[in-house]
């Protein structure tokens, strides 16, 4: 059984997976595309829905300074609408759109073509809110411009509103310095001289059809997840698709703690449901709102505040870049936005180990090389069965010529002789392959970690590569990849002279440089050193044979 030719065999069917995951990805958001005019006879039914909320959108996207508070952090620029106190455009200003740009990062967006807004506000009859007639109070502000001084860790934005009834609303964003994390804080004074009832929401609205200019992967290979997501006390973590959502297949669950979320690569919106006081519940929501527009949220049960008494509510936005350590400290489950996909189990702890070598190196690519020699150092055992399966599998292979030369076309007979011939010598026919099988997930883990983690979102290495997340732009590391490949397969021993099958596998290196001119440059980096060890390992092995006599 020749190793080379079931390690390419499994790692071309594992590629043919992850392409065409790839393309179900592409086609199912051409079919959103799609949908757009299909959707828009649906609106129908949706306009008489509780959580539709269409004619907001008119007033958001006025942008007039008087009807809008700007925000400067250290790591925000934001737009806040004084109707609805909506956060209606932020900008990552440590996340620059492309490479050696000064335009950083638009995460959330209004435009007439593109809508991508976090609504944050109190719904009821005696809330400064009422969502079922689409009214948004018009809040009132001191200054219209705030920002994070040098040296100050905390930054308030407090804006208020008096409603008919005499209670006072003031809706407070708290900022601190170097957090993606934002504190919202309702505090209701009801002057009146009766109790009212009002209950929170929160919601994220976006199109679901991205405009053209909008910052995407180019890499087909590449396409995460784009679309909503949520975690229940009965239900961990769930992405829900905006196909969903369209075709008004919607969300409607109860509970008590949580969070709502939308997602793409590398960045992430999520709402953090109250979870202070147990008594109040929560109903999870998702809703196609028309105009190419699709929301998913949140509405709390009724809070009762009796007459002359205030009362403060608390929400979290999460308003930026998956980083994982802090997502995780801010709600449970939180951290599971970043995609690892059905390998989790692995790409975490090995996402872990490279945050550590990094903290050392502080290099992205030369953590990756180290870590894929730790991996392949840890590997050696099972590489060393491998060889050593294979090498006495070649010694069996006169014995095993004779067997079907003697019995000739009885398969049955060979098998049973085949096996008595195994037993006797104590060779493993699988022992060649198992070892394989078993470091393809890793690879794949890898794959999908790189792909996932903003940390290696732009990160440089080194000469050329200034982006470790994205492809090599003259594809010159995929090529040395694919000679490294060649060198493997012509140093390693070949039982099998068929004709046709050799072809084949003189073909593979070129096959696989041309898959991997898409991946991403740390992935490329990572199988260059993985195909580098295995070469030298090679060596070690063959001549630790060689001694005992086996070849």
């Amino acid at each position: 059984m020749d190793s080379q030719r079931n390690l390419l065999l499994i790692v071309f069917l594992l590629l043919f997976i992850v392409f065409w995951q790839a393309w179900q990805t592409d086609y199912n958001l051409r079919s959103e595309d799609n949908q757009k005019i299909t959707n828009n006879s649906n609106n129908k039914n949706s306009e008489n829905s509780t959580f539709n909320n269409n004619n907001d959108d008119k007033n958001i996207l006025i942008q007039n300074k008087d009807q809008n508070i700007f925000v400067k952090t250290d790591v925000f620029l934001l737009n806040i609408s004084t109707y609805g106190g909506d956060i209606c455009q932020a900008e990552l200003l440590n996340f620059p759109e492309t490479i050696g740009s000064n335009k950083p990062l638009k995460l959330l967006k209004t435009s007439d073509t593109f809508i991508y807004q976090i609504q944050t506000g109190l719904n009821g009859v005696d809330g400064s809110d009422n969502i079922d007639k689409n009214i948004r109070p018009k809040f009132i502000t001191q200054n219209h411009y705030f920002e994070m001084k040098k040296g100050q860790n905390e930054l308030k934005v407090p804006i208020t509103y008096l409603s008919n009834n005499g209670t006072k609303y003031t809706k407070t964003f708290i900022f601190k310095r170097g957090e993606y994390s934002i504190n919202v804080l309702h505090n209701i004074s009801n002057f009146s001289n009766k109790s009212i009832k009002i209950s929170s929401f929160g919601k994220i609205k976006q199109s679901f059809t991205l405009p053209h200019n909008y910052e995407a992967n180019s890499s087909f290979a590449l396409h995460n997840f784009r679309g909503a997501a949520y975690s229940t006390d009965n239900q961990k973590y769930k992405k829900y698709k905006f196909n969903d959502i369209i075709s008004n297949n919607n969300l409607n669950i109860r509970t008590i703690n949580g969070w709502v979320a939308m997602l793409q690569q590398y960045f992430a919106t999520a709402l953090i449901l109250d979870n202070n006081n147990d008594e109040i519940t929560n109903t999870i929501y998702t809703n196609n709102i028309g105009n190419n527009t699709v929301t998913i949220g949140y509405l709390s049960s009724p809070i009762t505040i009796p007459a002359h008494t205030e009362k403060d509510l608390f929400s979290t936005i999460w308003l930026g870049p998956e980083l994982q350590d802090k997502m995780a400290l801010l709600a449970p489950n939180l951290d599971s936005t970043v995609d690892y996909g059905w390998l989790w189990f692995i790409s975490k702890p090995l996402f872990k180990l490279l945050k550590l070598i990094y903290s050392f190196v502080h290099n992205w690519g030369f953590s990756i090389i180290i870590i894929t020699c730790i991996v392949r150092v840890i590997m050696y055992p099972l590489s060393k069965a491998q060889y050593v399966s294979m090498a006495r599998m070649r010694t069996l292979q006169p014995k095993i010529q004779n067997i079907r030369d003697r019995l000739g076309d009885d398969k049955q007979k060979i098998g049973q002789e085949m096996i008595a011939l195994y037993r006797k010598e104590k060779v493993n026919p699988l022992g060649g392959c198992l070892p394989i099988i078993i470091q393809m997930p890793i690879f794949l883990a890898l794959y999908y970690m790189l792909s996932s983690c903003v940390e290696l979102r732009q990160a440089p290495f080194i000469f050329w590569i200034h982006d470790l997340s994205s492809q090599d732009p003259y594809y010159i590391l995929p090529i040395i990849m694919g000679s490294t490949m060649f060198f493997i397969q012509k140093t390693s021993p070949v039982n099998n002279t068929d004709p046709v099958h050799q072809k084949f596998m003189n073909y593979m290196p070129m096959i696989f440089t041309v898959f991997f001119l898409w991946f991403p440059s740390g992935l490329v980096i990572y199988y260059i050193i993985s195909n580098l060890v295995t070469l030298i390992q090679q060596q070690i092995i063959y001549r630790s044979l060689k001694k005992h006599g086996i070849e």
